[in-house]
Formats: structure tokens, sequence, C-alpha cells
């Protein structure tokens, strides 16, 4: 698991320097890569509690589920999703 932020884009750039065949001088091109993929992973996180991500299924139809009975189900199927 990572720490913090430069943890994740430190590993993440090294993965894309190995995935390229490990050319010379391309750290600063894939230091930026991977601080972009950071941020766009970033902004698509759900809320802690997964409360945005099950009000968005609902919206768009793929959970159906609507008694507060449910909402616990509601919940790890939201968590399963966001882990895919």
């Amino acid at each position: 698991m990572f720490r913090n932020k430069e943890d994740w884009i430190s590993q993440r750039a090294y993965a894309i320097w190995e995935a390229e065949g490990r050319p010379y001088g391309s750290d600063a091109k894939n230091w930026r890569q991977a601080a972009t993929e950071f941020e766009q992973l970033e902004m698509t996180k759900a809320s802690s509690d997964g409360t945005d991500l099950i009000e968005m299924l609902r919206a768009t139809g793929r959970l159906m589920r609507t008694c507060d009975d449910d909402a616990r189900g509601d919940l790890k199927l939201a968590r399963t999703i966001a882990k895919r």
C-alpha cells in the first residue's frame, strides 16, 4: 500500500519506465505521466462512506433498491463496484 502521493507517483513512474524497456533519460516524462494518472484517479474517488457512488448508481438506474433496509447492501455493492 502506498503511504502518500509521492510514493504512488514514484512507484507508477518506475513501472512505466520498466514497461517501456528502461530507456535512458525518460524519468521526467514518466514522472509527469504518473502524476497525471494520480490526479485522474483522485478525481474519480468516491466519498469515504460511498454515499455519492450509491446516489450516482441510483440516478443512472444501475441500482434499483430504494428501501432504507437495503442501505447496507447498497453500500456493499457500491464498494464492490468502486474496486473494479
